[in-house]
């Protein structure tokens, strides 16, 4: 089955996803939640990979940190991805971890030309582990680096193709720092290499008056679909997944803002080939 739009495994639908199965374009797995463990968990995740392509989606990598890559969480990464038959993992462009302490947060990276060659390393060591590409997933941020030299899609671009990796590209995370840093979120999707582009990410925001936050509570909010109409017709058809991680409502609700994505993409084509009609 070849991978197209669903949603996020989350604990509260794990009762759910046991008795009857998940049968959508794939689903996508926190890495975190299943390495190095059995039980209820991983029986579920085993069950609902009989019915639809699956995705591992870490949180801890720390892909710009300082700290070394513990080898045993790529081998455990290693090990899972290789028992689930995953169509592919990803990650994170953050930090999460200071001299061994974690932080459980995302941290934003500065973007300089250091910073990227430290990535691009580190980016080859897990794919070496891992024996594919892994694929990097923009982050929301709340404030910027004076360091900064360039524009976050500038080095998203530069990491993904000097270390020949794919990139999650979390559109809504796109529109949050966009509205937060005063930047063009259309130019921030134009810059990037389609071919790169792996995965989507739609979720739900806060707006706080002074700041949008990245909270995943809500359904998807108006302007972030508009982006992603604009997404598809730059990039074309990507698997999408939807993300709900509080106040997560039903299944059934997830599974409607998954199909809406569906049918927002199949519009933006269809308006695409009809104008491409002599």
């Amino acid at each position: 089955m070849q991978p197209r739009h669903g949603i996020g495994l989350r604990t509260q639908h794990f009762a759910q996803l046991l008795a009857e199965g998940l049968s959508v374009g794939l689903v996508e797995a926190i890495s975190e939640n299943f390495m190095g463990r059995g039980g209820r968990p991983l029986a579920v995740l085993e069950r609902v990979r009989r019915d639809s392509p699956v995705v591992l989606h870490g949180v801890s990598l720390s892909i710009g940190g300082l700290d070394p890559i513990p080898d045993e969480y790529l081998r455990q990464l290693a090990e899972l991805r290789r028992r689930v038959d995953a169509a592919w993992v990803s990650d994170h462009f953050s930090f999460g971890s200071v001299r061994g302490h974690a932080s459980h947060d995302l941290w934003p990276l500065p973007f300089t030309e250091e910073t990227v060659r430290h990535v691009v390393a580190r980016v080859q060591q897990v794919q070496d582990a891992l024996g594919q590409r892994l694929v990097l997933e923009n982050v929301s941020s709340y404030v910027e680096y004076a360091s900064s030299e360039l524009t976050e899609w500038e080095f998203v671009r530069e990491v993904a193709e000097r270390a020949d990796c794919e990139l999650l590209l979390d559109v809504n995370n796109v529109y949050v720092n966009a509205v937060n840093h005063g930047f063009d979120a259309k130019a921030y999707l134009a810059a990037l290499p389609s071919r790169r582009i792996r995965q989507l990410h739609l979720a739900g925001h806060l707006d706080c008056g002074t700041h949008l936050f990245d909270h995943h509570g809500a359904p998807v909010a108006d302007p972030v679909w508009a982006l992603y109409r604009e997404c598809v017709r730059l990039h074309g058809p990507v698997p999408t997944i939807i993300e709900w991680d509080e106040d997560v409502p039903s299944l059934e609700r997830v599974l409607e803002e998954s199909a809406r994505a569906g049918a927002v993409e199949a519009e933006v084509l269809a308006g695409a080939a009809a104008e491409a009609r002599p």
